[in-house]
């Protein structure tokens, strides 16, 4: 038995330790030295270090955050509808060089306060979802010389973390453009060519990937995995160079942190086939693969029952897949006919308002409206579509709908169309059960 002194020497040597620790910041900071919160983390987090989701055996249910701290047009027209007549601007790339840094810093700050907040993220978890995907620009991680693009967005993504760490959520950031655009959608930043993979392209985006994963290596309690670039347009590019970028941006991530799992998109590329082989030996990989059927002509001309057929196809090919599989994006959508959809200025395939394409119905309720305003028959094929694809998509390893909210597109606004009864609530409701058989 200890001596009493012995006990009383070991507790005040305790205290004074104790006393000694430096609490955790209160702020996700930029500094190499101090990048993450790290207040709230779970206890079992320090006992045992595993991916803060079981992506094997739990279901991923989830919305993206779009047009938040990636502009897109379409998501937001009231952002560019200055420029709708002479389409000058159509896209961040050339929102910010026609205004400059000065101005075009003060009115985004002003959107990603208001886009997004606090009072989002609680109602994404009282639906029951359990994943936020959130997109983020490589300019805001690591920006390139010369470039129009201003930064300020990682304050929001902090803000965010912390909000869904608050409500439960579990965040996937997704590096949304590369430098030079990996795919030529606005979506990427900017519009226009493929010009990722030429140059430093590629490395750059590497740095951009080692910054992100560096700065919330401390708080995978809630970022639980990166997508390593959003959307590579496959057919426009060298294959054997995604890959090599694949494992490469794999690398920084996972040298950051083991605890982050690795998203990858599948490039337009057959999800069950081409990539089966991808990936050896590589821990917590996820393949994300995205579901549209409303970009080209045949699409946008099957009937409701043939978008729901072609949605409860896919389940059988998740559900066989050798990789963790999620549906990353996809929509209530069977028409592209929302505005500025394919672009500022462009039109819409399902009217024939889109360059070689036919009529093949009203964009009335649908270019611009609300879900409360949609007609009947509209509301019962969205309703239909999206409980066949949660039907379909949960076969594997879970879906995130893209996205939380427009400003007028109500067949993507997924708000909305919880609040209109059009998204399943309890998510596992079905007014049309065993559409998928």
């Amino acid at each position: 038995m200890l001596g009493m002194n012995t006990l009383l020497r070991s507790a005040t040597a305790t205290l004074a330790l104790l006393s000694s620790v430096k609490a955790a910041p209160t702020l996700y900071e930029s500094s190499p030295e101090a990048r993450v919160q790290t207040t709230n983390v779970p206890c079992s987090r320090l006992d045992k270090r595993a991916i803060a989701f079981d992506y094997n055996g739990d279901k991923v249910r989830g919305v993206n955050l779009g047009g938040w701290l990636v502009l897109e047009p379409w998501i937001t027209p009231s952002i560019f509808e200055e420029w709708s007549s002479s389409q000058t601007v159509v896209d961040e790339y050339t929102y910010t060089k026609t205004l400059g840094k000065d101005e075009a810093s003060s009115r985004l700050s002003n959107h990603w306060n208001t886009w997004i907040t606090q009072d989002d993220i609680n109602a994404i978890a009282q639906a029951g979802l359990n994943h936020v995907r959130i997109p983020i620009g490589y300019w805001a991680l690591a920006p390139v010389d010369g470039d129009p693009y201003v930064q300020g967005q990682l304050d929001f993504l902090d803000k965010a973390i912390d909000w869904a760490r608050g409500a439960g959520l579990k965040v996937m950031i997704d590096l949304h453009g590369a430098p030079g655009s990996q795919n030529g959608f606005d979506n990427s930043g900017k519009r226009g060519t493929v010009e990722w993979q030429q140059g430093d392209s590629v490395s750059q985006t590497v740095t951009a990937l080692q910054n992100l994963a560096d700065r919330y290596k401390a708080a995978t309690d809630v970022v639980t995995a990166i997508e390593l670039l959003n959307e590579p347009l496959g057919p426009s590019l060298d294959l054997n160079g995604v890959q090599d970028f694949y494992n490469k941006g794999y690398q920084a991530v996972k040298s950051a942190s083991s605890d982050f799992a690795v998203v990858f998109s599948d490039a337009f590329q057959d999800f069950s086939t081409y990539w089966s082989g991808f990936g050896s030996g590589l821990n917590d990989l996820i393949l994300d693969t995205h579901q549209y059927q409303v970009f080209s002509p045949a699409e946008v001309g099957r009937s409701p029952s043939d978008h729901v057929a072609a949605a409860c196809a896919l389940g059988p090919k998740l559900a066989a897949n050798n990789k963790w599989t999620i549906v990353g994006e996809w929509t209530g959508a069977q028409t592209d006919c929302a505005k500025w959809l394919n672009g500022l200025g462009r039109g819409a395939r399902y009217d024939g308002t889109f360059p070689d394409s036919s009529y093949t119905g009203s964009c009335e309720g649908k270019y611009t409206g609300t879900v409360a305003g949609l007609s009947s028959d509209d509301k019962n094929n969205i309703r239909s579509y999206i409980e066949a694809q949660l039907d379909a998509y949960e076969q594997r390893s879970g879906w995130v709908f893209w996205t939380w909210k427009t400003e007028s597109a109500p067949e993507w606004h997924m708000k909305d169309l919880l609040a209109g009864g059009l998204f399943p609530q309890p998510l596992d409701s079905r007014q049309l059960p065993g559409q998928c058989g």
